[in-house]
């Protein structure tokens, strides 16, 4: 089977027409789900403001690594180009949804419910030892209280950004942090976390609480702040100002950058945990 190429143009809309898209109702709720590939089920959850070209190239890429890839629209435009104003109208938006939690220190977001189930309706359609998941920014905490799901086997949380007001807090709550302690070191299980080091959204003391509260089971890569791309869109030109998005918006698509050798890395943590 030929695949449409994991890059396309980035500075356009992308019209995500070589996923196929369902409604998925999960716990009463239903949302827009697209998907492609063939092999065990990852779950591509987006960064802030939404489905854009770069987040598509990524799951893109998972799906050339052997993988089904179920991406939910979470919110924003699907497909869109991150533009600063649109961006922010989606940003505050998602501050005061009841599905996000963007201001709990110690408390997960409701939404976190529905992807457990998606990634356990994931793993009776595709099979496999179990299910990936990678969160990004809004979404980077999600995949972590997805380890509650045990299906979920191998977690990637790429420069969480929640809570936005607590540099330290981790947006799971203590009792569920426990519960995935338990899991990961029960089961020899890892999770693997991404940020820049300049990033204004996702500081050091958040991965420093990260790695009190799970031990060694957490295991942070830092990029530094050269590693990220200059030239991104204007929503995260204008509005995050910094380096932040280690494999989307600030990756470097060159061989023997720092964000593809992430990439590589997530990848293959994938293939490890999913393919055997």
């Amino acid at each position: 089977m030929t695949h449409a190429p994991a890059t396309r143009a980035l500075d356009r809309d992308d019209p995500l027409d070589d996923f196929s898209s369902r409604e998925i109702e999960l716990d009463g709720v239903a949302k827009k789900v697209y998907l492609m590939g063939h092999g065990p089920a990852v779950i591509v959850m987006t960064e802030m403001p939404g489905i854009s070209p770069q987040v598509a190239r990524f799951a893109r890429w998972v799906r050339d690594a052997g993988f089904t890839v179920y991406m939910p629209s979470l919110f924003g435009r699907d497909g869109a180009v991150p533009q600063a104003e649109e961006g922010a109208a989606v940003f505050k938006r998602a501050c005061v949804s009841a599905e996000f939690r963007a201001f709990a220190s110690n408390a997960s977001s409701p939404v976190t419910q529905w992807l457990r189930a998606l990634a356990r309706l994931a793993h009776a359609e595709c099979g496999g030892a179990g299910v990936g998941a990678i969160g990004m920014c809004f979404t980077g905490n999600f995949a972590l209280s997805m380890m509650l799901e045990r299906a979920v086997l191998a977690p990637v949380v790429c420069q969480p950004s929640l809570p936005l007001d607590d540099a330290a807090g981790t947006n799971v709550a203590a009792d569920e942090l426990a519960a995935v302690r338990e899991r990961l070191e029960r089961e020899d299980l890892t999770v693997m976390a991404y940020r820049f080091d300049g990033d204004r959204f996702c500081k050091a003391e958040r991965f420093a609480a990260f790695s009190q509260a799970l031990g060694d089971r957490f295991v942070a890569r830092v990029l530094p702040d050269s590693a990220a791309n200059p030239d991104t869109p204007p929503f995260f030109a204008q509005m995050v100002a910094s380096p932040h998005s280690v494999v989307t918006a600030h990756l470097i698509d060159e061989a023997g950058q720092p964000t593809i050798a992430a990439r590589n890395e997530i990848l293959a943590f994938f293939a490890r945990r999913l393919l055997g």
